[in-house]
């Protein structure tokens, strides 16, 4: 297997390839891991998402599957790095992590069979889906706040090549020492040649395009100060820390933040006081709070 990584070096951006504690550029100029000031390690053209795909998860929300996957996509202004912080706004609670395996497209794909898909994929990298869940009551749909938000999609330290999901990989998320999520690759429903041939049906795929593969169980909140790591057997670690935001999202325009019951479901998965007993109340958008400039009125 061979990793790359996008780092800043000497006030230029440099792909260096890893080599033991160091990270070589094609120059010869070296740095250590440790000292690097990272950046995604690809420049995608979209970040498209799965959304349900380890069967931890769907148990978890004892749902059912549709017969074929769902997607969303994440702005590319989400897109952080390794040890980047992840900002929460200041009047936002609901910040859930989601450890992911990204898959990064290789070269153009269009119309391909399952089994062609697998030459398709360049390698792999670790992505931490984060989810802003006070906005869920309105954009439950497209997630397009709720998972596309400024700093919310980490990717990194590196793009491995040669590494095969198909292995059995353990992913397990950490949260300041303790392990939070952990599952392995064999429990995804959907393989990674799968997504790719589904998705590039209809959507051509560029080299550097991202797929996440989808999280398993127990996505929780985190919270300001916390360390966030999602490590992936042959990848490596993926580490941030949450911080609080400068400023609250306006309350000028636009839907505000809540804390309804479908906010809180999902924000805190198997541990919502009322799983296994009835589903979230539907929210009443007569009831949501509204912005201070109403065009309407």
């Amino acid at each position: 297997m061979t990793e790359t990584r996008r780092i800043v070096l000497d006030g230029t951006i440099v792909t260096v390839e890893r080599d033991g504690d160091d990270l070589m550029a094609a120059d010869g100029r070296r740095i250590a891991v440790a000292e690097a000031t990272h950046l995604p390690p690809v420049e995608p053209t979209k970040v498209l998402a799965v959304h349900l795909n380890y069967v931890s998860r769907v148990e978890e929300f004892g749902t059912s599957l549709p017969p074929a996957p769902t997607y969303f996509q994440k702005p590319l202004s989400a897109l952080n790095s390794h040890r980047g912080s992840i900002v929460r706004p200041t009047n936002c609670k609901w910040l859930n992590y989601e450890g992911e395996i990204a898959i990064v497209i290789g070269r153009t794909t269009r119309g391909v069979s399952r089994d062609q898909a697998w030459d398709h994929i360049a390698g792999y990298t670790i992505a931490n889906d984060y989810g802003l869940h006070d906005f869920r009551d309105t954009d439950a749909g497209s997630m397009l706040r709720v998972k596309g938000s400024d700093t919310l999609c980490p990717l990194g330290p590196g793009l491995v090549k040669g590494w095969d999901p198909r292995d059995g990989q353990v992913l397990r998320t950490i949260v300041n020492g303790d392990v939070v999520q952990e599952a392995s690759t064999t429990e995804m429903i959907w393989d990674m040649a799968y997504l790719v041939a589904d998705l590039a049906r209809t959507i051509t795929l560029e080299p550097g395009d991202v797929i996440l593969s989808g999280t398993p169980a127990n996505s929780r909140t985190a919270y300001p100060g916390d360390i966030v790591e999602v490590a992936v057997e042959g990848l490596g670690t993926l580490s941030n820390t949450i911080i609080s935001g400068l400023r609250p999202v306006s309350d000028e325009v636009g839907a505000q933040p809540t804390e309804t019951e479908q906010v809180l479901s999902t924000a805190r998965g198997g541990d919502w006081e009322f799983r296994g007993q009835r589903n979230p109340l539907p929210t009443d958008s007569a009831t949501l709070p509204a912005p201070r400039i109403d065009p309407r009125r």
